[in-house]
């Protein structure tokens, strides 16, 4: 019965594998890092910074990928030989040995899994994330920013490069909204399942009374925009408004007019950055931002179109896809997925990959639904 059950955990395991290597394919994976590898070999690669940035980062995901996928299928081979010397040598330890590592190694492929169910048109791209406070006053400015610092602190277990772009700070405390960026492959395709409504529940630490209080925060993602997209943005349709960059509580920390902060007037679209030191340099970021945004709008547009002829087909996100309560109990719990932990002080840390990866999934099982209802129609 144990060879039994070894042989079919490991029979699964080689078939997600194959599964995956099929999906990721290998031997393209292969020929880009060849290229990539001339790129960054390339004499003056760093006279363009973010060009330079994006090659090498684009180089060690890829590598990554085939490292992990090769020393998967070692893993594989010698869980299988270490099994069969159990049994020879009747030797237990080595026995509970292989299953542990068939089980690890299903681990190892569960998470590799997800890269091959992010195939959306923005996926690879990095992301631009934008946290406001909504309803629940200073309760709510205070979870934004536990909420920017939880992301924050993910990009960094997850070694992926983050920079804040942008913070609008509240009167008493947290903040009103914050713009960051998050360079690496993929980022948006993993934060993209953030987005919509997040509520705490909480004692409130602001109430003298020690009231319990339910607050909000939205958070949006969109991908960072690359030179091949043609958004086209006349002048007639932006003001462009500049304003001195100011820091927690409204001090000064820029005396000059360097924050920027553009409205694209045919949406009502709203972009300030002032985290650079010139008001160029934020200009070009607000642009970026903007243009982001614009980017996602029109195929948001596209995708109603085509729900409109496809008809409604299975409802869309709802606006609050997440809740934190820290009082009665703990529990963090999408409202999506089901997915849920009681390690709330763990999440706010910054670990969310199980939220994401569920996210992942269940996004991926909602698009292949919603395709073979429209298939049958």
């Amino acid at each position: 019965m144990a060879d039994f059950d070894f042989s079919q955990a490991l029979g699964e395991a080689r078939t997600k594998y194959e599964s995956i290597a099929k999906a990721l394919n290998v031997e393209r994976l292969k020929a880009e890092i060849a290229d990539l590898e001339r790129q960054a070999a390339a004499p003056g690669l760093w006279d363009d910074q973010e060009n330079a940035q994006k090659v090498t980062s684009q180089l060690s995901a890829s590598q990554a990928q085939v490292k992990k996928l090769e020393s998967l299928e070692g893993r594989l081979d010698d869980a299988e030989t270490l099994f069969e010397l159990g049994q020879e040598e009747t030797d237990a330890d080595s026995l509970d040995e292989a299953r542990s590592e068939v089980g690890a190694i299903q681990k190892d492929l569960d998470e590799m899994e997800i890269q091959t169910l992010l195939d959306g048109e923005y996926d690879a791209r990095s992301a631009v994330v934008t946290i406001r406070s909504g309803a629940g006053g200073v309760d709510a400015a205070d979870f934004a920013q536990m909420l920017l610092r939880m992301y924050l602190r993910w990009a960094e277990r997850d070694g992926y490069k983050a920079k804040v772009m942008d913070t609008s700070y509240a009167e008493e405390a947290g903040i009103k909204s914050a713009t960051f960026q998050v360079n690496a492959p993929y980022a948006y395709g993993r934060l993209s399942v953030e987005g919509g409504t997040h509520r705490l529940v909480r004692i409130s630490p602001f109430d003298n009374q020690g009231r319990r209080q339910t607050s909000f925060a939205a958070v949006e993602v969109v991908p960072l925009v690359e030179e091949t997209d043609h958004i086209d943005i006349p002048d007639s349709d932006i003001r462009v408004d500049t304003y001195c960059s100011s820091g927690p509580g409204g001090q000064g920390v820029n005396t000059t007019y360097s924050a920027v902060r553009i409205t694209h007037l045919p949406t009502n679209t709203v972009v300030t950055m002032q985290d650079e030191r010139s008001q160029i340099q934020n200009r070009a970021a607000a642009m970026a931002v903007l243009q982001s945004r614009l980017l996602v709008m029109r195929h948001e547009a596209e995708a109603r179109k085509k729900k409109e002829l496809a008809g409604d087909i299975k409802a869309s996100w709802g606006d609050q896809m997440r809740s934190y309560v820290l009082h009665p109990y703990q529990m963090v719990k999408d409202l999506r997925t089901g997915y849920e932990t009681s390690q709330t002080q763990a999440v706010f840390d910054g670990d969310i990959d199980g939220f994401i990866d569920a996210g992942i999934r269940w996004r991926h099982e909602q698009r292949r639904e919603a395709a073979e209802e429209a298939s049958e129609e």
